[in-house]
């Protein structure tokens, strides 16, 4: 399972110019899904907002994978987006999330969304690849270094 497979190097922002948690998963729901309906759009996102409800997937260190279920797509989906300036996005430390990776699943999906939220998650726990993700010039530097770590974990 390769995650850089499942996400294109359009999907990427790499300068959120969200300032709220709402903004960051809009901006990323229309990286992910930009051959969707705008009326599509705001239901993903919805959902989005519903999870974060249940608790913050703001997972520390600067780090958050929004994620969720959606019956609008067949296969998993991954955005990828960077905030220069840092979203408060209620992360369990506490402080300001800077990389966000969204993750859409299928409704009909079993597992394999859990795998790959694992596998983000593993992926995101390593500083210096958080680092070379802040630093990275533009989008398509941030999908080598995500392609890159992709085949470490």
């Amino acid at each position: 399972m390769k995650i850089a497979e499942m996400m294109d190097p359009g999907c990427i922002v790499d300068n959120l110019e969200a300032k709220t948690k709402k903004d960051v998963l809009e901006e990323l729901v229309k990286a992910a899904l930009c051959d969707s309906a705008v009326e599509d759009l705001e239901k993903v996102v919805k959902v989005l907002l519903d999870r974060e409800n249940l608790g913050s997937t703001g997972i520390g260190d600067g780090t958050a994978i929004p994620h969720g279920k959606v019956s609008i797509i067949n296969s998993m989906r991954i955005a990828f987006g960077r905030s220069l300036q840092g979203v408060e996005f209620n992360a369990l430390d506490g402080k300001p999330v800077y990389l966000f990776f969204l993750l859409l699943a299928p409704e009909s999906s079993q597992s394999i969304h859990l795998r790959v939220l694992a596998k983000i998650s593993r992926m995101a726990r390593d500083a210096d690849f958080r680092s070379r993700l802040m630093g990275a010039k533009n989008s398509r530097e941030i999908y080598e270094i995500i392609s890159t770590q992709d085949e470490l974990c």
